[in-house]
């Protein structure tokens, strides 16, 4: 046989095995699946914001061509609700009281794109015309669309068994002994933040295929997830109320998930429900418009916040008072994210006391959930911007007064007093190299230049840190297949971050194979028996360790079979690129043939679990320097630097690629990127005629590194990335832009700092 030489390890620069079949155009995605007899399904969304409506006589809809089945409301009443999962400890002790999602709209809609009917034809063309043939009877009702109108006195209530649109009061910390510092203080700075809603628009939109088998009773949902595990769960407990065992959901491949996509729709059990009816399977693919006033968007709070500083500008108390937007309805974790950005507030700052309050708030618009970092970016946000105008007042540099109120390294591990615990870190350090890659010193030269040629520059940077891989665990599981390959299923789920690539890394070191030889399967509930998904960055920092354990298990067993077959011990057995042989021997045995010796199946199988009882930590610098044409408003990034502690780099190329992306999505909410609702609660951004997204040419190229501190909480010392990109990026850009503001006189700016509202702060200053 041909021998493969291992080559890719922790730490090797790999490319991605995955990109062959992307590239060639074999990928597998939800709308891609085909099946004999397949129908296709259209829901029928409101046009109005708020509204109470009746549904007409539906016989020209049942009559259309090729229509095979309608469902409102009525027909699927035995359905459940799509349930809120974060039902988070409000500040008088009682759980967080929630407004689930109906199926279908019985007969009230609560924002544009409300759900109200369904309908299956045998074609999509079909279903879509039959759509156009229902009789509606809307009665407007007002409405509130942002947060500043569901406050108002006496302001229209989205629900109108509450007493108000307030959803929930949350409150951390110590009113008594924030008041006292700030009484203390010999300064004060307040400032003002909107964070802009945003649209997740990944690059697949949303489909389901859903199936029913009359004989066994079994459903079988094929969908683009960020998990298939925890949507069977809620699909059986919640709402078709079956047991897990009825129901199989699969995953192939996700263009993209961002955090939206770990969410159950509404699509996702009717395609079901339509398929037990009719006997056949049942497709439902969104296009791009319905997906903006579908699927859940992302951010969408106004806060203040005051820091209590002493002559040396050092931080002595922290008050915040966020208000949040949840949307119509309490989505599946909706509840929970500004819980997330409140505690972690405080960065990577020695703050004594902090008093935090969080409202949140219905409002006749799409629900907001989890978008990537999921409340984390909203808080490196508001106290980066905080630090500079702190920094501002008190006549300190910028870097200087982050350097005197860092949690310093012989203060690790050190509890927040929001209860975060970061364990290791080394953030001064980060923070002096990211200086220096972005030559901040000669920057003010390089101001005057521009100056000269009609141009303002800025610099900015922010430092953050996230919370992620939250405690608990991801198993793995590992095989030797009689061909000589070997397998790995884990409940995981690749949106497009490589998993296949760095899970195998982990396989082929432990077993000396060449990572072409290792399938990794993901995204089947009947497959494998346990998973958490994919989000919190907690993929690689779980499952790489559960992977390691169960790989390094499989190679012992391996070697004791080996050992047997070649009458050896197996300590003298080595494994090396598909083979096992006697060290310094020529004695060796494939691994095909070794799996045809084995006595049973768990001779060929093992199982790793890692389980993690605290979150990590990663950390780092971002620092930013923009371009504004004086006469136009217009801002361009000329460069962009960042510095980061991840704890471990598995892969560097997926690394970048993972920060490339999530930079990318932090800078196109700070400067382009703004879902905008109408006072009747319109959504006026409703398609990228009018919602804008970064292009590539919006970006400089990305001087990105790492200064790696191991995490001590997590086996490997891996800290994790997905999200990190997104948190540093808007705030150091944003601090980039205010600078370069403040020399030409101007004021505060609100993200994003698109060219008009850049062109009316300089024509403000004058």
């Amino acid at each position: 046989m041909t021998i493969m030489t291992p080559k890719f390890g922790l730490g090797a620069s790999v490319l991605r095995k995955e990109d062959d079949a992307f590239i060639r155009g074999n990928g597998q995605y939800t709308d891609d699946e085909t099946r004999e007899g397949l129908l296709h399904a259209v829901v029928v969304r409101s046009p109005y914001a708020h509204a109470t409506f009746v549904v007409g006589d539906l016989a020209a809809v049942r009559e259309a061509p090729g229509v095979r089945l309608v469902l409102t409301h009525a027909d699927i009443a035995d359905l459940g609700e799509l349930p809120c999962q974060a039902l988070v400890g409000q500040a008088d002790g009682s759980k967080f009281d929630p407004r689930d999602t109906p199926m279908l709209c019985r007969d009230t809609v609560r924002h544009v794109g409300d759900a109200v009917a369904f309908v299956v034809a045998e074609t999509a063309m079909q279903a879509r015309d039959a759509a156009e043939l229902f009789e509606i009877e809307y009665t407007p009702l007002p409405a509130v669309s942002d947060i500043a109108a569901a406050r108002r006195e006496g302001a229209p209530k989205v629900w109108e068994n509450k007493p108000s649109n307030v959803a929930g009061v949350m409150h951390e910390g110590d009113k008594a002994k924030v008041q006292a510092a700030f009484v203390e203080a010999a300064h004060v700075t307040a400032i003002e933040l909107v964070q802009n809603r945003l649209v997740c628009n990944y690059m697949e939109v949303r489909s389901a295929v859903g199936e029913y088998d009359a004989a066994s009773g079994k459903y079988l949902l094929t969908t683009g997830s960020q998990g298939v595990h925890g949507m069977r769960d809620t699909l059986a407990e919640d709402v078709l109320k079956v047991g897990k065992d009825k129901i199989r959901v699969v995953t192939r491949d996700v263009g993209g998930g961002f955090g939206t996509k770990a969410f159950l729709y509404r699509e996702h059990a009717l395609v079901l429900v339509a398929a037990e009816r009719l006997g056949a399977p049942v497709k439902c693919t969104a296009d791009r418009s319905e997906h903006f006033v579908s699927d859940t968007h992302g951010r969408d709070n106004v806060v203040s916040a005051r820091m209590a500083m002493d002559k040396d500008g050092k931080f002595l108390g922290l008050q915040i008072d966020l208000h949040a937007n949840l949307g119509a309805y309490s989505s599946q974790y909706g509840p929970m994210i500004p819980w997330f950005g409140m505690s972690m507030a405080t960065g990577l700052y020695d703050i004594p006391v902090v008093d935090v309050d969080c409202h949140s708030y219905y409002t006749n618009t799409v629900p907001i959930d989890a978008y990537r970092g999921a409340g984390r970016p909203e808080a490196a946000y508001l106290i980066e911007r905080l630090v500079d105008s702190c920094a501002i007042e008190m006549g300190l540099g910028r870097d200087e007064i982050r350097r005197r109120n860092f949690i310093r390294p012989d203060q690790l591990p050190y509890t927040t007093p929001l209860g975060r615990m970061y364990d290791t870190g080394d953030f001064s350090g980060h923070l002096t190299e990211a200086m220096r890659q972005a030559d901040w010193e000669s920057f003010e030269s390089r101001r005057v230049a521009a100056k000269a040629e009609g141009k303002l520059l800025g610099i900015g940077l922010a430092t953050y840190v996230e919370a992620c891989a939250f405690p608990g665990s991801e198993p793995a599981y590992v095989e030797l297949m009689p061909s000589g390959r070997v397998e790995l299923k884990i409940g995981t789920q690749s949106n497009g971050q490589g998993h296949a690539t760095a899970y195998a890394q982990f396989v082929g070191e432990a077993l000396k194979l060449d990572y072409d030889m290792i399938d990794v399967r993901q995204g089947d509930t009947d497959d494998t028996p346990t998973g958490g998904g994919t989000g919190g960055s907690r993929s690689i920092p779980l499952g790489a360790v559960s992977v390691r354990r169960a790989s390094e298990s499989l190679a012992d067993k391996l070697r004791k079979l080996a050992a047997d077959e070649l009458e050896s011990a197996a300590g003298d057995i080595e494994l090396e690129g598909g083979e096992a042989r006697i060290v310094g021997t020529d004695r060796a045995i494939g691994f095909a043939a070794l799996a045809a010796l084995a006595k049973s199946a768990d001779d060929l199988k093992a199982v790793g679990e890692f389980k993690q009882t605290e979150a990590t930590y990663p950390n780092g610098t971002h620092v930013a320097e923009v371009e504004i044409e004086e006469e136009t408003g217009a801002v361009k990034l000329s460069r962009y630097t960042i510095v980061d502690d991840f704890g471990v780099t598995v892969n560097p190329i997926l690394l970048a690629g993972q920060i490339h992306g999530g930079v990318a999505q932090g800078i196109g909410q700070a400067l382009v990127e703004n879902a905008v609702y109408d006072a009747e609660g319109q959504l006026v951004t409703a398609s990228f005629m009018d919602y804008a997204m970064p292009r590539a040419g919006d970006f400089p190229f990305f001087d990105f590194k790492t200064r790696n501190v191991p995490s001590t909480t997590n086996a490997l010392g891996i800290k994790g990335a997905g999200e990190a990109g997104t948190i540093g990026a808007a705030p150091a850009v944003m601090n980039a832009v205010q600078d370069a503001l403040r020399h030409a006189g101007a004021g505060h700016l609100d993200m994003p700092a698109t060219p008009l509202r850049v062109w009316e702060a300089l024509n403000a200053a004058g």
